[in-house]
Parts: C-alpha cells; sequence; structure tokens
C-alpha cells in the first residue's frame, strides 16, 4: 500500500472524494505512477499532480484508472462531474469581480487552444470586442446625462455579478441533490415548473440506458397478466447488484418504491439506497438477504 502525501485544504470535499477512490483503485491495481503512465494516455507526472489533488483528472483519466481497477467507472464519474461544478462555481467568484480583460504575452495561445500534459486545452485568449485599438468611434455622451448613467453603471455590475454566482450555485445544489432525492414524484428533465412532459413510462424505450447525473425516472406501477411492471424491463431473471445500471436498475426500483420500499431516487443506478431496499423486502418475505436482485427476488417485486 503506498503512503500517500495528505491532500490539500483547499480541496472541495467532491474532488477530495473522488481523490481519496481514486488512490484506492491505484492501491488496488498494484501500478506504479510510472506503470500508469504507460498503460493509459496520461503521463508520470499528470497522474502524480491528479493523485495528490493538485489537477483535477479528465474524464478520460478517471475511465481508465477504473478500467484497470476492474472496477464499474459510474460512481467516479458521478464524483468528477460534482467536482467539475465546484470548480466551477470557485472560478465564477473571482471572475465576476474583474472589470476588464488581462492581456496576456503576444503569441500566448494565439494559434487556438494547445493541449496539455494531461490531454485538457487551453483556452486561447478572447479578443477586445471593440478591436485591437481601442473602442470604434460614435458620438460622445449627453454630459447632462453623464452622472446618471455612471450611476446605473455601477448599479449595474454587481447585480449582475450577484445573479450570475447565484445561478451557479442554484445549479450545482440541484446536481448534488437530484441523483438521491426521495420524493413521491421524481424530478423529470428540465427547470422546475416546466411545462415538459415527465420522462415516458419507458414501454417507449427505443435505446440503450445512458447514465445521466441529475436524471430520474417516472415509475407507472400497473399490473398486466398477473404481473407487476412500470414499463422499464420486462425482464424476470436478470442479477442486478452493486453498481449495475441500467433499465433493469430503474424497474427495480420502480417496483420496489410501490412496495413501500425507498432506494432513493429512480436513477437506475443500483447504489447502496437500492441495496438496502432490496435486503428489506428480501428479510420481511423470506428469501435469502444478500441485497442482490435474481428470480426469487423479481418473483416478489412483480407478484
Amino acid at each position: 500500500m503506498s503512503r500517500w502525501k495528505q491532500l490539500p485544504d483547499t480541496l472541495d470535499e467532491h474532488t477530495r472524494q473522488l481523490v481519496v477512490q481514486l488512490r484506492r483503485l491505484k492501491d488496488r491495481s498494484g501500478l506504479s505512477l510510472v506503470s500508469l503512465g504507460r498503460k493509459t494516455a496520461y503521463s508520470r507526472s499528470s497522474w502524480e499532480r491528479y493523485l495528490n489533488g493538485k489537477a483535477l483528472p479528465p474524464r478520460q483519466a478517471v475511465e481508465q484508472l477504473a478500467r484497470l481497477g476492474g472496477t464499474d467507472p459510474t460512481r467516479l464519474l458521478v464524483l468528477h462531474e460534482l467536482a467539475e461544478a465546484a470548480g466551477r462555481r470557485t472560478a465564477v467568484a473571482p471572475a465576476t469581480g474583474s472589470t476588464g480583460a488581462e492581456a496576456g504575452p503576444a503569441g500566448d495561445g494565439a494559434a487556438g487552444d494547445s493541449p496539455a500534459e494531461d490531454g485538457t486545452a487551453r483556452a486561447a485568449p478572447v479578443p477586445h470586442p471593440d478591436g485591437p485599438e481601442g473602442p470604434l468611434p460614435g458620438p460622445g455622451p449627453d454630459p447632462a446625462r453623464a452622472p446618471e448613467a455612471a450611476g446605473r453603471r455601477r448599479l449595474r455590475v454587481p447585480v449582475v455579478a450577484g445573479l450570475a454566482v447565484a445561478a451557479v450555485a442554484a445549479g450545482t445544489a440541484l446536481l448534488v441533490a437530484a441523483p438521491w432525492e426521495d420524493g413521491d414524484t421524481p424530478a423529470a428533465p428540465g427547470a422546475a415548473g416546466s411545462s415538459t412532459p415527465a420522462e415516458p413510462s419507458a414501454r417507449a424505450h427505443d435505446g440503450p440506458f445512458v447514465y445521466e447525473p441529475g436524471r430520474t425516472y417516472r415509475c407507472d406501477v400497473r399490473r398486466e397478466n398477473g404481473l407487476l411492471g412500470a414499463g422499464h424491463s420486462a425482464t424476470r431473471d436478470a442479477v442486478l447488484q452493486d453498481s449495475t445500471t441500467g433499465w433493469d436498475v430503474v424497474e427495480a426500483q420502480c417496483l420496489l418504491k410501490h412496495h413501500g420500499f425507498s432506494p432513493g431516487g429512480i436513477d437506475g443506478i443500483y447504489g447502496d439506497l437500492t441495496a438496502r431496499a432490496v435486503k428489506r423486502i428480501q428479510d420481511e418475505r423470506g428469501l435469502v438477504v444478500d441485497g442482490k436482485v435474481g428470480p426469487h427476488t423479481w418473483g416478489v417485486l412483480r407478484g
């Protein structure tokens, strides 16, 4: 087991959790940083930065380490989304207090984005909207209205900055809360109060399951041909366990909720809350309590 350095105190909680999980995967794989550099698209020095909290790893780096550690990357990618959101929120706060762009040295990024060592891209500087030589000429201000206009400008800057920060904070809060929410009506994708209809009962599913952070699905449980179903999957024997994802999981979560055993958000991820709900219904119905959904548990869920 590696002896890791203490992570910086400045890391937000989501980034800290992500790095801790990545460190565990690296230790489990038995690979050195040099070996990681050879088996992935990222160098030894890049992995040193990622695993010591000096830089947020790219999404592809997280996926590659998960594969090397023999684990499903879904949970790690959720943490990565939350860490990215926290980073954007931190970046917006000082940016909103700025009154103008700072010009860098000529030629820095002038040819467009250039890839960094860890595979990410550096954004090219944005030119001044009025051209390189300053604002375009136009009619001068009305001296009589100058004080009034100046007052409006001073008021507008803090108001716009405050709205931007509030919007980012609200969006991040929804991202954190939504996947684990347990309400009577699952959140539909889209803004609150939107007239957009909820996710259709998946009798209309026409493609593979793709996990989307914050998205939950509607449970339209009904009995057909003597069996209960929510329309997301017709399986009666699929084996579901920790870290499984897919429409079968959505179906099981809907049926658990219908029987009064809350699995948390109906999000298609077989996590701790879903496993606990499965154990409770197994215990109540006299099944082997292993927290996994197999043919016997499906029989109870659809009965």
